[in-house]
């Protein structure tokens, strides 16, 4: 996620590490280097300029400590003036109604449909009960994908196939919701390969129709300055309530998408980076700063480990490391809760420090594949009693497994090594409050 941004921030900002104090030469040479690095990102011109010139009024008219050098002092400010750029905080969605009707616009492309049902799934996880309306009537294989969705994260999906009236399927659909009690109606709409006149007064009829909640507008990250262009035109007809970012795991920029907030003035509130349904989270400006700076988000991290874990389970484990009987069956199935919190490689980006180091590392979760190909061509004694793999045993688990011997070998090193840290860190009494630290003190 804005990994090439990330990087030239970086090369730019380093311009001032080791100077021992801020001065107009050197504070010019790195602001000029920051605007082209967010002009190479795809950043509106005026915004960039705007950001920039700000970053260098805040950089001369502070005062160095002694104890912050000048390329930590900037970062700070390039921090502050990114998280102003997208919006300095959360805009949380108005979830208001009976039902609370939520209207989903964009071009077509933009991930509409499928950020619909990752909506659904999330609000449905907040106790919430929700329909989803299918009212593409131009693309057939919108009603399908939408249907397909709503078995996935079991959630109704209502839809008239041959009707081709997408009013009257919206007012059906809310007369529906409100029949059976649904607290939520998400209105998929129609999208084009480009904004038209047809488009925009179906979406604004809808929308005068649904009386909705929350009007969100979709769009495709990977568009460039296109998406802001196409925001705004929407945001002149249909007056949206704010903005999702869609496919930021994508080879993409980001910077377009990134000026949307300054150019439309309307919040980013959502993001969107992975095709799984739980690829979806809440946008918050400060926490996306930091991560692009390479500065971490430890806040979110900690969300997606507080919703993917399970709270008994976690006490289990506990348990029984705490008793030093964590076995290989254990270890695979924290694997597969931390596979369940998302990409392996955005999650490590969550770590201060670790998106640079991560940045060339060709690492997603098919990463996990020979392991648990090694964990599970293991027989359960085997799993619950590492110590027994001699030779023997580990050849025949590499040709069980499709791996080799040696991997077999630096796999049980490394489980060893976890296995002494974590006996470690219990005498210490450390596991206990890392855990109760994870769990949110819970």
């Amino acid at each position: 996620m804005f990994d090439s941004l990330s990087v030239r921030l970086d090369k730019a900002i380093k311009n001032l590490k080791g100077q021992g104090r801020i001065t107009e030469i050197n504070v010019a040479t790195t602001v000029k280097e920051i605007r082209k690095a967010l002009i190479e990102a795809d950043v509106n011109f005026k915004v960039a300029k705007q950001v920039t010139d700000k970053i260098r009024v805040e950089a001369l008219g502070r005062d160095v400590l002694m104890a912050v050098s000048p390329g930590q002092l900037l970062t700070k400010i390039v921090d502050e003036e990114l998280t102003e750029m997208m919006g300095s905080t959360n805009a949380p969605m108005e979830i208001k109604g009976d039902p609370a009707v939520v209207l989903i616009s964009g071009l077509q492309g933009s991930g509409k449909t499928t950020f619909s049902g990752k909506l659904a799934k999330m609000l449905k996880n907040q106790g919430k009960t929700v329909m989803l309306a299918a009212c593409d009537i131009y693309r057939p294989a919108a009603i399908d994908q939408l249907k397909v969705l709503g078995e996935q994260i079991d959630v109704e999906v209502y839809a008239e196939p041959e009707n081709k009236d997408a009013i009257k399927i919206a007012r059906n659909a809310l007369k529906h919701a409100k029949a059976n009690g649904k607290k939520v109606l998400i209105v998929d709409t129609a999208g084009r390969l480009a904004v038209d006149e047809e488009m925009m007064n179906e979406i604004s009829a809808l929308k005068d129709e649904l009386k909705p909640s929350e009007t969100l507008f979709v769009v495709d990250s990977m568009t460039g300055q296109d998406a802001v262009n196409t925001a705004k035109t929407f945001n002149e007809k249909l007056n949206f309530d704010g903005v999702v970012l869609t496919k930021l795991d994508g080879d993409t920029r980001g910077g377009a998408a990134l000026s949307i907030r300054a150019v439309v003035d309307k919040p980013i509130k959502l993001i969107s980076a992975g095709e799984k349904m739980e690829d979806i989270e809440l946008f918050h400006p400060d926490r996306m700063a930091s991560r692009i700076l390479g500065m971490g988000d430890v806040v979110s991290l900690v969300e997606k480990a507080q919703e993917t874990f399970d709270e008994e389970e976690a006490r289990r484990i506990n348990k029984k490391i705490r008793k030093n009987e964590f076995d290989l069956d254990d270890f695979l199935g924290q694997l597969e809760q931390i596979k369940k919190m998302g990409n392996v490689k955005d999650l490590m980006g969550m770590i201060p420090g670790m998106g640079k180091a991560m940045k060339d590392v060709d690492l997603d979760n098919e990463s996990f594949t020979p392991i648990e190909s090694i964990i599970k061509s293991m027989t359960p004694t085997e799993r619950a009693n590492p110590d027994l793999l001699n030779g023997s045993r580990r050849k025949r688990i590499a040709s069980g497994s499709g791996t080799s011997v040696q991997e077999v070998n630096n796999l049980m090193k490394q489980f060893g090594d976890m296995r002494k840290m974590m006996k470690t860190m219990n005498k210490q009494g450390g596991m206990k409050r890392g855990l109760a630290n994870l769990m949110g003190g819970r």
